[in-house]
């Protein structure tokens, strides 16, 4: 995994305006190129001799090839925007960090059951979700089947058939509260989180396109 970094000093008259654009607007515009696993936006707590503020932007990718494309392919024109909204109020940077390795504490407070059939289960998503690998459990959701349909034409949904015979394998994760709600952005508005039960017994929850 690769960390794409943007450095930003930004001026002292144009800091309000530039932080809630890009809370606002640019950032999101990163993530929805598709490119990227997660971001996060950090105030850098130094005085710069050149004044103004410093914050760095920290885009999670999957791969090389991916961040490779993202300069081919949405790069220029979102630095076209920034140009276009504070040209001569800032300077900035942009470096490129390879994820050598990651350690974790385990968390004690994890008290809910996700059944997943999809994206959900690969080691880069769950870093780039939960900033941490998850350990799961096989499990079955009976009465279901992967629909036909997928969402965007990409991302596979449950379909509900109600027959015995039916059932979809998958990998159970236990979340904390903050996790779950972290899941419930990662899924976004096609789908919707339900409670289902599995062949195990557990109770646990599940998403489904809308």
């Amino acid at each position: 995994m690769y960390i794409y970094n943007v450095t930003t000093n930004i001026e002292e008259t144009s800091h309000d305006t530039w932080v809630k654009w890009m809370k606002e607007i640019h950032i999101p515009e990163v993530l929805s190129t598709g490119k990227f696993l997660s971001a996060k936006f950090t105030k850098v707590l130094i005085e710069e001799d050149m004044g103004g503020f410093t914050y760095s932007v920290q885009y999670t990718v999957k791969d090389k090839a991916t961040l490779e494309r993202y300069y081919e392919e949405d790069a220029t024109k979102l630095i076209d925007s920034i140009q276009r909204n504070f040209a001569g109020k800032l300077v900035s940077f942009k470096t490129e960090l390879e994820v050598i390795d990651e350690y974790f504490v385990q968390r004690a407070t994890a008290t809910h059951y996700l059944f997943t059939y999809g994206t959900l289960q690969e080691r880069e998503v769950q870093l780039g979700v939960f900033s941490r690998p998850l350990t799961g459990f096989e499990d079955e959701l009976p009465l279901y089947i992967l629909s036909d349909k997928k969402v965007a034409d990409l991302y596979p949904t449950l379909h509900y058939t109600g027959q015995q015979e039916d059932s979809i394998k998958g990998q159970v994760y236990t979340l904390s509260h903050q996790e779950l709600q972290k899941a419930d952005i990662y899924e976004g508005e096609a789908y919707e989180r339900i409670q289902i039960q599995l062949a195990s017994g557990k109770n646990a929850w599940a998403y489904i396109a809308k």
